[in-house]
């Protein structure tokens, strides 16, 4: 019984690390998105000084969920690294080369629109395969003998690339709302604009996704429609409405926090939407958590660590973001 309850404990530490990561490294990802829509140079300097102190650990968090994916749930990540391959190393790879364009396009004037274009081209390639992957895991991966039994291409479907649009625009923006926030005079202005477009077209995705998910699998529909589930998935499209309500609102009176609150709660909302979709299966639709889950030693061994690691790594990155509070001042940064 102690390693059932172990395995949910974990599927909700893994969980929580990749909403953290989402909800971190959103914004992070969204002003990468937003660089061929600025003015000019200064515009893009200051964008990218509002992340600069916080943009490296906020990846922190993907490291924590993939390696304890590896380490708790090792047939989960046989069976899903196969049939999310091309996704996951095209978003790892774009990863590293936004993270080398952040650097380089400071240490140069004449080659500063390639590395540009890089952080831009990395930061929608990263956005679109983790949308992608996510819609590949919602629509189902095949298993047959606790092995990935579907094709090479199984993972790019209309409803996957749906979903990687659905979070690249969502992204933009996390990253428009960021800066509304964050910055002051005619760049806030700027920002404040674009986010409008990015979040009808959020809102819009995001109802696409919703409505087209329970007709993906019979246990998504019954999740959602049948009583008494039905009563309790109803809280979250209420919440959701409520997010947007605020959102809107938030822009029309060009507040500056509750936008950003707001886009972020959409995120979460509908990651909790995803996790009612499926849950308990780890790898839907056959794979559950408690079969997924390494042996009882292993979970408790590296529980011990986690327990320690989690807190150390959210007190850091809580006391980085109370450090580089405010607005962000043009004449200083990450030069």
């Amino acid at each position: 019984m102690f390693g059932f309850e172990l395995s949910f404990i974990w599927a909700g530490i893994i969980a929580f690390a990749v909403l953290t990561y989402v909800v971190l490294d959103g914004f992070d990802l969204g002003i990468g998105l937003l660089f061929p829509l600025t003015d000019d140079e200064e515009e893009r300097s200051v964008m990218m000084n509002s992340v600069s102190p916080v943009w490296d650990g906020n990846e922190t968090w993907l490291v924590l969920g993939g390696g304890g994916l590896f380490a708790v749930f090792p047939l989960a990540y046989a069976i899903v690294m196969p049939a999310l391959y091309m996704p996951i190393i095209l978003m790892l790879l774009a990863l590293v080369f936004r993270g080398v364009a952040f650097e380089y396009r400071w240490r140069t004037e004449r080659w500063k629109p390639l590395w540009d274009m890089a952080f831009f081209g990395g930061s929608l390639t990263a956005a679109m395969c983790q949308g992608i992957a996510l819609g590949a895991l919602v629509q189902g991966i095949e298993i047959e003998g606790r092995a990935y039994a579907g094709g090479w291409w199984d993972w790019l479907t209309p409803f996957s690339v749906l979903c990687g649009v659905a979070v690249t625009i969502g992204y933009a923006m996390l990253g428009a709302t960021w800066l509304n926030m964050k910055l002051e005079g005619r760049i806030q202005r700027h920002m404040h604009s674009l986010a409008w477009p990015f979040a009808i077209g959020t809102v819009i995705c995001m109802g696409a996704v919703s409505i087209w998910t329970p007709f993906l699998d019979s246990v998504y529909f019954s999740r959602w429609f049948s009583w008494p589930q039905a009563a309790w998935s109803a809280v979250v499209p209420v919440l959701l409405a409520g997010a947007v309500a605020g959102l809107f609102f938030g822009l029309r009176k060009k507040q500056e926090v509750r936008p950003f609150l707001c886009a972020q709660a959409l995120f979460v909302l509908g990651f909790i939407g995803i996790g009612i979709s499926f849950y308990p299966m780890m790898v839907p639709p056959s794979l559950s958590i408690v079969d997924a889950a390494a042996p009882d030693e292993s979970l408790r061994f590296a529980l011990v660590g986690t327990v320690v690691l989690v807190p150390m790594i959210l007190i850091y990155t809580a006391y980085a973001y109370w450090v580089f509070r405010g607005k962000v001042d043009p004449a200083e940064g990450y030069h």
